[in-house]
C-alpha cells in the first residue's frame, strides 16, 4: 500500500450505510462535497438546492446527517436547523453547520438552535468524512437503542397482559366459569380482616347440589358437566353485588361470600338462589326430593372477631348445610349459635 493511500476497514467488519443529505443552494459546494464523499461506498449522497424543501426532502431520504448551509437565500440556515429539531422526525438528527467563516458567534447561536458540528467550507476531506462517519454512527447506534427499548417496553407490556390472562384463567375453575376454591380461600380470608376491621358482618352460603351423584350416573359425566356449569351460572347470575362472590368449592358444592351481611340477609338470598336453580327446571329423574335439579344451601352470618378466621364462618356454613341435607333437602337452613350481636 502507498503512503498516500487512504486506509481501509478490514474487510470482516461491516460498514453501516451512511446517508447525507446536503442543503446548499450553490451547485459549486454541492459537486465538491459529492466528489469528496464519492469515493466512500458506505455513504449516500443526496442535494437540496432549495431550503423550502428542504425538510420534506430530509423526511424522503432520512438521513443520518444533514449538512446544513448557514447563509442561503429566503430561509436561512440557522432557521433550517430550528425547524430540523422541532419535527418530530428529525429531532435527533444529526445536524453539520457550513459555514464561509469562522465566527465564534455564529458558532454559538448554531450550536444554541441544535446543531450538531460547525464547519468552515470547503472543510477538509478527510476531517469531514471523519464527522459525518462519527455522528452518522452515533445516531444510527441511538436509533437501534431506541428501537430496542421500544421492542422491549411492548414485549413487557404483552407479558404483562399475558401474566394477567394467566392469573386470571388460575383463578377460574375451567368447567364452571366461576371462581375456584383457591379463589374463595383467598377472597373469604381478605372480607374476613375487612369485616374486622370495618366492625361488620360477613355471611357465607354453602350449596350442594341435591343427588349429584346419582344425576352423574344416571345422565353421564357431560351431562353432569352441563348440569354444573348451567348450576354456577345460574348462581352467579343472581348476585346483586359486584362484592358478593359466587365460586366452586369442590365437586357439586358452590359457596357464596356475602360481604357486610348479616345472618337474616343471608337467608334471604339463599332462598332466592334456592328458587333461581328450582326455576330453571332442569330434569333430574333420580332425584329422592322431585323431578327436576333442586339445591340444598347453609347459611351462616356473624361479624368476625380479632383472633378468630374464616374457618370459623366456613364450620358453621358446613354445619348448616348438613341439617338442610338432613332434613330433605331442596332448602336452606340457618347456622346454630350465631353471635347475639349480629349487624348488617
Amino acid at each position: 500500500m502507498s503512503e498516500d493511500s487512504e486506509p481501509q476497514p478490514p474487510s470482516n467488519i461491516a460498514v453501516e450505510p451512511i446517508t447525507v443529505l446536503l442543503v446548499d443552494d450553490q451547485l459549486i459546494v454541492a459537486e465538491a462535497i459529492r466528489r469528496m464523499l464519492e469515493s466512500e461506498p458506505s455513504i449516500t449522497f443526496h442535494y437540496c438546492r432549495d431550503p423550502k424543501k428542504a425538510v420534506e426532502m430530509a423526511l424522503e431520504v432520512k438521513p443520518t446527517t444533514i449538512l446544513q448551509d448557514l447563509v442561503m437565500p429566503d430561509i436561512d440556515g440557522m432557521t433550517l436547523v430550528h425547524f430540523y429539531r422541532n419535527h418530530p422526525a428529525l429531532k435527533n438528527t444529526p445536524v453539520i453547520v457550513l459555514s464561509s467563516k469562522e465566527d465564534p458567534k455564529d458558532k454559538s447561536e448554531a450550536f444554541s438552535k441544535g446543531a450538531s458540528d460547525y464547519l468552515v467550507k470547503l472543510p477538509d476531506k478527510i476531517e469531514l468524512i471523519a464527522r459525518i462517519e462519527a455522528h452518522s454512527r452515533s445516531f444510527v447506534a441511538q436509533q437501534q437503542r431506541d428501537a430496542a427499548f421500544r421492542e422491549l417496553r411492548e414485549l413487557q407490556k404483552e407479558l404483562e397482559i399475558k401474566n394477567a390472562e394467566l392469573q386470571r384463567l388460575s383463578a377460574i375453575d375451567g368447567l364452571t366459569g366461576v371462581p375456584n376454591r383457591r379463589s374463595f380461600d383467598e377472597y373469604i380470608t381478605k372480607e374476613w380482616r375487612r369485616a374486622v376491621r370495618e366492625e361488620t358482618c360477613l355471611a357465607l352460603l354453602l350449596i350442594d347440589i341435591d343427588f349429584f351423584k346419582k344425576y352423574n350416573d344416571g345422565y353421564g359425566h357431560q351431562g353432569g358437566d352441563d348440569c354444573l356449569q348451567k348450576v354456577a351460572t345460574a348462581l352467579a347470575g343472581a348476585m346483586r353485588r359486584s362484592s358478593d362472590m359466587v365460586a366452586r368449592y369442590g365437586g357439586e358444592e358452590f359457596a357464596v361470600v356475602l360481604p357486610n351481611t348479616d345472618l337474616d340477609g343471608a337467608m334471604v338470598i339463599a332462598e332466592e338462589l334456592r328458587a333461581v336453580i328450582e326455576r330453571l327446571a332442569l330434569k333430574h329423574e333420580f332425584s329422592g326430593v322431585g323431578d327436576i335439579v333442586s339445591i340444598s344451601l347453609g347459611a351462616a352470618g356473624i361479624p368476625p372477631q380479632c383472633g378468630d378466621d374464616s374457618a370459623s364462618l366456613i364450620t358453621l356454613a358446613d354445619a348448616a348445610l348438613y341439617e338442610a341435607k338432613k332434613q330433605g333437602r331442596n332448602r336452606c337452613c340457618r347456622a346454630k349459635h350465631e353471635h347475639d350481636d349480629q349487624r348488617g
